[in-house]
C-alpha cells in the first residue's frame, strides 16, 4: 500500500525481475522465492516457477481477441511440462470463464475494444492461464468503478482460497485491499 511514487511497481517489478527494463536494479538484500534466490532469473523463468506479473494498466494485447489473450497465457506451459496438453489448457480455460463469465461472452472481441473491467478480468484470467503459485498484480483498481473493483477482488479472494493461488498485490485503494488482504504492508 502507498501513494504514488512510494515504489509499488518498483516492489513488484524488483521480484519478477522486470526492474532491469526499467533502467533499476536491486543494489541491497535479495529477493527469495520458496527459499530459492530468484533475482537474476528471467521473466521466463520465473514464470516457469509459478510467478507471475499482471501489470499496471492491464496491458491486454489490443488487436486480439479475449480468448486469444487468455490462450497467450498458457505459452510458458508447454517447455514446463505444466498441464500443455489440448484438454489441460482447454479445462483451465473453461475455470478462467467460471470465475469471470463476462470473458466468455466477450471472448470473440478485441481486448482493445473491451471495457477497463474486462480488461483487468482478461489480465488477470491470462495470468491464471500459466498455472501460477504467486500473481503479482499491480494496481487492479485503477481506472475503475466501484463495482467492477468490488467484483474483482472478490474473484481474487476466491482464487486464493480454492485455487491456492498467492497475490502480492501493490494498491493504493487502501480501504478495499485491507479488506481482502491477509497481510498489508505500507510503502
Amino acid at each position: 500500500l502507498g501513494a504514488n511514487g512510494a515504489g509499488k511497481t518498483t516492489t513488484l517489478l524488483a521480484v519478477s525481475n522486470l526492474l532491469q527494463g526499467e533502467r533499476g536494479d536491486v543494489t541491497k538484500g535479495s529477493i527469495e522465492y520458496r527459499g530459492e534466490r530468484i533475482h537474476g532469473l528471467t521473466a521466463y523463468d520465473l514464470v516457469k516457477r509459478g510467478v507471475v506479473q499482471v501489470m499496471e494498466g492491464r496491458r491486454c494485447f489490443a488487436h486480439l481477441t479475449v480468448e486469444d489473450n487468455l490462450l497467450s497465457g498458457a505459452y510458458s506451459r508447454g517447455a514446463s511440462g505444466r498441464g500443455n496438453t489440448r484438454a489441460d489448457v482447454a479445462a483451465d480455460l473453461d475455470k478462467v470463464y467460471a470465475y469471470f463469465p463476462r470473458l466468455k461472452q466477450r471472448r470473440g472481441s478485441q481486448s482493445g475494444y473491451t471495457s477497463g473491467g474486462e480488461q483487468q478480468m482478461t489480465a488477470i484470467g491470462r495470468a491464471l492461464m500459466a498455472r501460477p503459485s504467486m500473481i503479482l498484480l499491480d494496481e487492479p483498481s485503477m481506472g475503475l468503478a466501484p463495482q467492477v473493483v468490488e467484483e474483482i477482488f472478490a474473484i481474487v479472494q476466491d482464487l486464493n482460497k480454492k485455487e491456492r493461488v498467492s497475490f502480492l498485490l501493490a494498491e493504493q485503494n487502501t480501504n478495499i485491499a485491507l479488506r481482502f488482504a491477509d497481510y498489508g504492508y505500507i510503502l
